[in-house]
Formats: structure tokens, C-alpha cells, sequence
């Protein structure tokens, strides 16, 4: 746990404990959501903040340690993470998995969902109806 003591980011994220977890968080919990459900990273990092009463988790670092998660699970090849249920916000595929969007869609597509392209970035059709919730 850091004590941020700027105070825009204070006013920003609603307090002054910001918690730094470590890339197995949020591994761990990206293993927990099912087939057919989804979750964004916003959840998550409010989820993880939560859990280990912070006011909330560094961006960043979250943005940085959920990559870390599907490069390892793709590397890995076996006991996959399915990083593919975990979404950016508001339902936006993320480019930098591995395989990139088209590797992201292929694998949504295979569960069921429905991905959207608006412009050059692709959603998955009505997300908010398949999020996972992690306090169950």
C-alpha cells in the first residue's frame, strides 16, 4: 500500500491509499471468471482495491500486470488464464494480448459473445449483461 499525497490524484481516485498489487492478483482472480462471462479491468482494480482496503490500485501498473498475466498464460501453454474474459473499459477488446484484437475476438467468439467494431475499436455487444462478479 502507497500513501499518494498529490492532491489531484487524491481528488481523482477518491482517497489517499493506492494499492500496487502484484501481477498474481490479478492473475488469480482472472482465473475465477467463468466460460460465458466477462469482466473489465476497471472492476477488477476496484475489486483488488477493496479487497485489501485501499481507495484504489495504480493504473498503471494494473494495465502492466493483467499483460503479464496473458503473456505468461499464452507462453505457458497449459493451465491457461483465460485473460480473454477480462476486457478494457466499457467493454473494449485489448490490442495488446497476445494474438492482438483479432486473437482477443477469436477467443470471445468462441464462449458465445457477440463483438461489435465502432470505428477502429471492437467492444463485446452488451458486456455489462455476461460481468462475472467476483464477490461470489
Amino acid at each position: 500500500m502507497v500513501q499518494v499525497t498529490d492532491p489531484k490524484s487524491v481528488m481523482r481516485y477518491g482517497g489517499d491509499k493506492m494499492l500496487v498489487a502484484p501481477p498474481l492478483a490479478y492473475d488469480e482472480q482472472m482465473r475465477r471468471v467463468p466460460e460465458g462471462k466477462v469482466i473489465t479491468a476497471d472492476y477488477l482494480r476496484s475489486y483488488l482495491a477493496q479487497k485489501h482496503e485501499a481507495d484504489f490500485t495504480c493504473p498503471l501498473t494494473a494495465g502492466i500486470f493483467i499483460n503479464i498475466a496473458a503473456h505468461a498464460s499464452a507462453e505457458r501453454g497449459e493451465d491457461p488464464t483465460p485473460y480473454w474474459r477480462t476486457l478494457k473499459k466499457d467493454g473494449r477488446l485489448n490490442e495488446k494480448y497476445p494474438e492482438g484484437i483479432q486473437g482477443h475476438k477469436t477467443f470471445l467468439e468462441r464462449e458465445g459473445h457477440t463483438v461489435i467494431q465502432k470505428g477502429n475499436t471492437y467492444y463485446v455487444k452488451d458486456y455489462q449483461d455476461k460481468e462475472f462478479d467476483l464477490n461470489s
